[in-house]
């Protein structure tokens, strides 16, 4: 590389259903990013299908390489490192990322290294003009996920609390298939609970009245499923459901995230994953940082769902201190984000 020109990394994430590419420079930010998501995919289904994904990854991922690269004026032989994401996710769909990538790497002569797909998007507000310092309470909540964590800086992380069962955007899922919602779920309910009325239902807090920073969304869709079958399904009434099904899980959220606010001493907190783009979360967690005196910090929308952008920037902090992958393509399902160490570590 030369000494003169800044790093720059190419970030491939095919975790799931979104296949995603960026560009990131050390010191000047995102040059560039392609995405192209497979909803209308796995729509017929009412849900992922892990095959489908795989193939569309495959059919997807050379055409937005080649239009990210563009979008950043530069050639293959610009880059200075490739950044995959190794985990956790669909093993299928990770392989097609991860091959590609450290494919595309050692055709070029530079270093490839394998990325966490929760390291990225804990660290997707530092994309924004005013990212976040460490240290620094993180909300990890997606479809996948639901996890508290401390972080003390990249690559230090540890975990506070977690779901012992659905994570909240699984229950978005799973409660908005039973009320007749197409799919993507999550934001499907969002939108029917702006119609529902606040107070006709009211569903329980998960595992609010005792200690602890663990969450367990499971029993709401059930709630969900029982209020709907006693009350009737009619329109106004699924979106009374609705109403109080995000309420609930809204105001569980908040409430674990005051106790780790507290429980560290940290000022900031981070928000990040799929559901850290419900508008009614935002607004409860902007309420809890006036009224504990902290900052909350977002990634803008298009970065809280799965993204390269997040990949590019992670992958460039790592490759930049010097951290690369072997030869061997890192692909892993399950991945514990607090097993992860600082760059270069």
């Amino acid at each position: 590389m030369d000494a003169k020109r800044a790093f720059r990394c190419l970030g491939i994430e095919t975790s799931c259903d979104e296949t995603g590419v960026a560009v990131y420079e050390l010191g000047r930010g995102l040059l560039a990013q392609a995405l192209h998501s497979q909803a209308a995919v796995h729509a017929r289904y009412g849900g992922v299908v892990p095959e489908l994904a795989s193939r569309d990854h495959v059919r997807r991922l050379p055409a937005l390489v080649r239009q990210a690269l563009a979008e950043a004026g530069l050639s293959p032989s610009g880059l200075d490192g490739v950044a995959y994401t190794a985990g956790p996710g669909l093993i299928g769909a990770l392989l097609v990322g991860a091959a590609f990538g450290r494919a595309l790497a050692w055709s070029l002569g530079v270093p490839a290294v394998a990325v966490h797909h929760l390291e990225g998007h804990l660290l997707a507000p530092l994309l924004e003009p005013d990212p976040p310092a460490f240290p620094f309470v993180a909300l990890l909540v997606s479809g996948g996920h639901t996890q508290l964590l401390a972080v003390a800086g990249v690559g230090r992380y540890r975990l506070l609390g977690e779901s012992r069962d659905d994570a909240a955007g699984e229950a978005f899922d799973k409660t908005a298939k039973l009320l007749g919602l197409g799919y993507p779920g999550g934001p499907a309910l969002a939108a029917l609970a702006d119609r529902g009325r606040p107070g006709r239902f009211r569903f329980p807090r998960p595992m609010t009245d005792r200690p602890g920073l663990d969450f367990s969304f499971s029993g709401l869709k059930t709630h969900a499923l029982y209020t709907l079958r006693e009350a009737g399904g009619d329109e106004q009434t699924r979106a009374d459901i609705a109403c109080a099904f995000q309420e609930a899980v809204v105001e569980t959220l908040v409430i674990k995230c005051r106790r780790a606010l507290r429980a560290t001493g940290f000022r900031r907190l981070v928000v990040a994953g799929g559901v850290g783009a419900n508008r009614a979360l935002r607004e409860a967690l902007d309420a809890l940082a006036r009224a504990e005196g902290v900052r909350v910090h977002y990634p803008r929308p298009a970065f809280c769902t799965d993204n390269g952008a997040m990949i590019a920037l992670a992958g460039c902090l790592r490759l930049a201190a010097g951290e690369a992958a072997g030869l061997e393509v890192e692909a892993r399902p399950r991945w514990p984000v607090e097993a992860l160490a600082p760059p270069g570590g």
